[in-house]
Parts: structure tokens; sequence; C-alpha cells
């Protein structure tokens, strides 16, 4: 008679947690790490610099660009200083995925970003929220590697990139929220206060990925509860890195048998050994790339559209006015997306399609709105190109997770993270500050910065063509079976027959 599987084995189910819940509160922390960088970009938070006219008159400016004496540049710096601490921990969080539970890896992340936040209240000058900032990112860092991956796993296989585009929705809609939130908090109260207010709203957050029994994803396996996680698999390169012995133990294999698994000589090469593997995936570098032109360009809107709106159109209230806009074609644009890549049948040549196509159409209304020196006309164009260009947050971020294997998707989406800001809106809000500069006008740095959405779709297109698998869906690219909701797995059976007294 067969013993019945261990648990080691089968995914544990948290009695609180259903995936419904873990959508919502995870698309609430997304929500709030955008609203952040809304509030940040928003004239009542950001504030005017100093000034003086030719009549001697001096202004002192107002927000953090007034208190802090600050230029475009050093402006466009702020906004991108929290991507230092992102580029940096990605990777880390991503990697230790394996080692530690993916679910405490938030907790700790949650943390570190509600403590930064707070200071970046209490900063003085420009460096010391500038560090603030780079701790910020430090936090976010293991949210946006893991939380995709969790919401791929418990999301229902036919609306997988329909919730994938309900979480994504939280990018336009928290910053448009950030905003409004910005202009109001700086008209009645201070821009310290903004940040505090994110930190008290994030705090419940990161004590519940401490208290909360924690998930595991797919690809991994406990081999102890709440300590460590096993990846069981064969990598790229078609090295075993572990196995699951006849008793259930783990075993270690090849160069972690001859030396210490836990050092840090092993960790860095097996992560090296795992961005080998992203590299070589010629969808995934494809997807990325054209994110990263894509990136270059919303990164810079959502900085600097309050300030361009206001220059080029004289908006009474550009805060207001970019964040309506933008939180309606948000959340449209990002739902439409995934439930249209669903209908179409979720592949990776249909996602690319769809992002090529969107991306192109999107940027010639964004174009064309600039071009327009009505506002009305302005607005419903510019509308309708985010609308469409909104619509690739689901297929983008569908095409990082399935064109991987399962255990490499949290440094997938941590790498895809890191090239998007770092050679995307990293440089673009202060290279569009430096350009503003020079030509000191808002509506052709605007249509030059938008050009870029041409390139993005370009780079999509070319994706179509390439031969693309989905890693995520074959049964061969499993490191540990997924339990069926009906029947066990042939390979939980096996081990059972294994272990028959």
């Amino acid at each position: 008679m067969a013993l019945a599987p261990t648990p080691s084995l089968l995914a544990p189910q948290p009695s609180w947690f259903t995936p419904k819940r873990l959508l919502a509160i995870f698309c609430a922390i997304n929500l709030l790490n955008y609203v952040d960088r809304g509030a940040i970009a928003s004239n009542g938070v950001n504030g005017s610099p100093r000034s003086c006219s030719d009549s001697g008159t001096c202004s002192s400016g107002s927000g953090i660009q007034g208190d802090f004496n600050l230029n475009n540049f050093q402006d466009g710096v702020i906004s991108s200083a929290f991507m230092v601490g992102l580029l940096v921990a990605s990777p880390i969080f991503a990697s230790l995925a394996k080692s530690v539970n993916p679910f405490r890896l938030i907790g700790v992340g949650l943390t570190v970003w509600t403590l930064a936040t707070a200071g970046c209240g209490f900063s003085f000058d420009f460096w010391s929220i500038t560090i603030f900032r780079m701790f910020v990112g430090v936090g976010e860092a293991s949210f946006i590697s893991l939380a995709a991956p969790f919401i791929d796993d418990n999301a229902p296989v036919e609306q997988k990139t329909a919730w994938l585009g309900i979480f994504y929705m939280c990018i336009p809609s928290g910053i448009a929220v950030g905003y409004v939130y910005g202009g109001l908090v700086g008209s009645y109260l201070t821009w310290h206060w903004a940040f505090w207010i994110e930190a008290l709203l994030m705090l419940p957050f990161a004590i519940l990925g401490f208290v909360m029994k924690p998930l595991q994803l797919k690809g991994f396996s406990h081999t102890e509860p709440e300590k460590a996680l096993i990846s069981v698999e064969t990598d790229c390169l078609g090295d075993e890195v572990a196995s699951i012995g006849k008793d259930g133990s783990i075993e270690a294999t090849k160069a972690s048998r001859s030396s210490d698994a836990d050092s840090y000589s092993d960790h860095l090469m097996r992560v090296l050994k795992d961005m080998k593997c992203l590299l070589v995936e010629r969808v995934y570098v494809v997807n990325v790339l054209g994110y990263i032109a894509y990136n270059f360009v919303i990164g810079a809107y959502s900085y600097w559209g309050p300030k361009a709106g206001y220059s080029i159109y004289h908006m009474s209230n550009a805060d207001l006015l970019f964040g309506g806009v933008t939180i309606v074609c948000g959340i449209f644009g990002s739902l439409a997306g995934g439930y249209v890549l669903d209908l179409m049948n979720s592949t990776l040549t249909n996602a690319f399609k769809l992002l090529s196509v969107a991306t192109f159409l999107g940027a010639i209304f964004c174009f064309a709105a600039f071009c327009f020196k009505s506002l009305y006309a302005f607005i419903v164009l510019f509308a309708i190109g985010e609308l469409l260009v909104f619509a690739t947050q689901g297929p983008v971020n569908y095409v990082c997770l399935h064109s991987v294997k399962p255990s490499l998707r949290p440094l997938s989406m941590a790498i895809s993270t890191v090239s998007i800001h770092i050679f995307g809106d990293v440089p673009s809000s202060p290279l569009v500050g430096v350009l503003q500069d020079h030509i000191n006008d808002w509506r052709i740095s605007a249509l030059v910065l938008t050009s870029v959405l041409f390139l993005a779709s370009g780079i999509w297109f070319i994706g179509i063509f390439l031969h693309s698998v989905d890693r995520f869906n074959e049964d061969s690219e499993h490191s540990i079976p997924i339990p069926d909701r009906s029947s066990t797995t042939p390979l939980l059976e096996e081990n059972s027959a294994e272990r028959s007294v």
C-alpha cells in the first residue's frame, strides 16, 4: 500500500489567502509604490525653483525644488535616485528566493520601503533626500521581483494576462493618484507630510509579510517550513543543481557537493549562470529591449508631464488634469490589454502582435496631441494615445514570465526591471531636463521624447517572427510538479510508490 505524498512535495495552501485576496493585497501595495512616484513628481510636492525677475524681485520657490534650490537636472536626479537601490537590490532579492521564502523577502522589502519613505519626509537637503530615495528603491526591489510570479501562479489559466493587467494597472493609476494626492497635500499641509502618510499606509502590509503563513512559488520546494526553498532543475547549461532523493531529502549535486553551498562564491556563480540562461532566450531579450524604449518615454512622461502641460497649455491645475487623464486611461488601457490577449489566446507571438500594434497606434496619437495648440484637442488625442500605450502592461510582463523556466521567473522580472530602469526612465528624466534647459521649449521636448515609442513598436514587431516556446506551460520545464486540482501528478505517484511498504 502506497503512502501519501510527503507535505514537502505539495505547495502549502495558507487558510487565509485566496487567489483574489492575494491579487487585491499586491495591487494595493503596487498602488502605494506608484503613488509615491506620482507624488514626488507633482507640482504640489516637487514644487517650483527659486527665480528672479528682471525687476529684481525674487521668488523663494515651493516644494522640494524650492526648499533645496534645485535646478532641473538635480530635480531629475531625485526622481531617478530610488532606481539606484532598485537596480542593485532586485537581482539580489530574486536570487535569494532560491534559499529564503519569497513571501518573507517581500516583508523585508516593504519594511525598508516604509522606513525610507518616512525618512524622505525628514530630509533637509539634496543629498539627504537622494539617499533616502535610494533606500526606497531597495525596499521596492523584493516586491517587484516576486509579486508577478505569485500572481501568475495563482491566476486562473484562462485569465493570466488579465490578472497581470489588473496588477500593472496600478502603475499608471498609482502615478495619477500620486499627482492628485501630492497636489492636495502640498496645498493644505507641506510636502513632508506626503511621505509620512505613505509610510503609515504601507506599514500594515510590511507587518503582514511577517505574520501571515508564507506562500511558495512554483519551481521551488520547501526543505523545512519557513526556512529554505531549493530549486530542483537542470539549468540551460545542462548542469543539474539539486535533486530529490528517494527518501524525500534534497541531494546536492556536482559543485554543491564539493563546496559549501551557502558560500558567497557559489551563490554568485549560480546567479551568473541564471543570468546567462536569460540572455540566451531571444524572446525574452527582444521583449526587454522593446520595454526599455517604451519605459524611456513613460518614465519621462510621468515625471515631466505636469510641468510640460502647465507650460504648453497653461493648465490651471496640471496635477489634477494629468492625473485624471492618466488614471482613467491607465485603468481601462491596462485591463483591456490583458483581456484582449486572453481573448486572442495567450501565446507569446500574439503578445508581440498586441505590443507592437498598440504601441505604434499610441505613439501616433500622442505625437499628434503635442502638435495641436488647442487644449481640448490635446486632451482627446493624448487620452486615446495613453489608452493604447497602457494596453501593453499585461502582455509585456506575460512574455517576461512565460519565455523563461519557472524557477527563473523572479530573476527574469528583476533583470527586466533593472534593464528598463537603468536604460529607460533613469536616464530619460535627467536627459529631458537637460534638453529642456537648452531649448526651453516643452512642446519640442515632448515631441522628441514621444518619437521613441516608434522604436519600441519596431523592436516588439521583430518578436512576432521569433520561434517562441511558452516555458511555463510545458510540464517538462517544471522542476517541481504542480499538483492537479483533481488528481495526483504522475511524479508524486511515482515517489509514493517508491516509499510503499
